[in-house]
């Protein structure tokens, strides 16, 4: 049971950055884009009466920002990361295997917070050094 739930969660870390660099392709959204801009102007689009027109237009509008939040949300992770392997990096007691930390499994997530946990408890025993 554990063994499938490992391969579902597996699967699924790798469905979520397959979603995460579709949502985020310009290309995806300049086709949303014009998807909303071809229901926006047919002729279904104004033969409905006013409060579906008003439901599309926002409905169209939350589905454009969907796309715009996810860049700038992968934008500012990517930057945050590079942030912080800088910091990793530059500090000589650093554990480095953290720079890569994003592209780790949940297990192996899981065991170095725990690594960690156990290094920082460590610490608070022993705070001279």
């Amino acid at each position: 049971m554990k063994t499938l739930y490992l391969e579902v969660e597996n699967f699924f870390d790798k469905f979520a950055t397959f979603a995460s660099r579709l949502f985020t392709n310009s290309i995806i959204f300049l086709a949303a884009f014009l998807l909303v801009v071809y229901w926006l102007t047919s002729k279904s689009f104004w033969l409905q009466s006013e409060l579906d027109m008003i439901r599309d237009i926002v409905l169209s509008i939350t589905f454009l920002s969907f796309f715009i939040i996810q860049k700038s949300f992968s934008r500012f992770s990517k930057v945050l990361h590079l942030k912080l392997n800088e910091l990793v990096v530059s500090h000589e007691h650093a554990n480095n295997i953290l720079i890569t930390a994003e592209e780790k499994t949940e297990v192996e997530l899981k065991e170095m917070t725990d690594r960690n946990r156990e290094l920082v408890e460590k610490e608070l025993e022993n705070p001279e050094k």
